[in-house]
């Protein structure tokens, strides 16, 4: 979610034509309607919350200054790959994969791969 919510900033705030970023709200409206599931069935919404001060706050913050966006920018694919690292040390400990659909983890990784090949 984070990193949809910085690459979204950005192209709005440099001015990018919107064809090329027409997904990411639909993406991140997504994001946060299956994190309010969760949080709703798994008894925590009053978390809720808290998650959505830290959405407005961080779409409010990446913008105070050019640097903070150009930062948050370049560590977007930085966040991406240790978040994959941190799915895998998990699979690792509990040596259960059984909830993990092998074709869903390769089109995200190869997501992930193409994005650093562009850039």
């Amino acid at each position: 979610l984070f990193s949809f919510l910085v690459f979204l900033r950005y192209q709005i705030y440099y001015g990018y034509p919107l064809q090329t970023y027409l997904e990411y709200p639909i993406i991140i409206a997504q994001d946060v309607i299956l994190l309010l599931f969760i949080l709703r069935f798994s008894g925590n919404m009053k978390r809720a919350l808290f998650y959505a001060v830290t959405f407005w706050g961080g779409w409010y913050m990446l913008t105070l200054r050019k640097w903070i966006i150009d930062l948050a920018m370049n560590l977007c694919t930085l966040i991406s790959a240790a978040s994959k690292l941190a799915q895998l040390r998990c699979l690792w400990q509990t040596k259960d994969s059984g909830q993990v659909s092998a074709l869903t983890w390769s089109m995200s990784a190869y997501t992930c791969a193409s994005k650093l090949w562009v850039t």
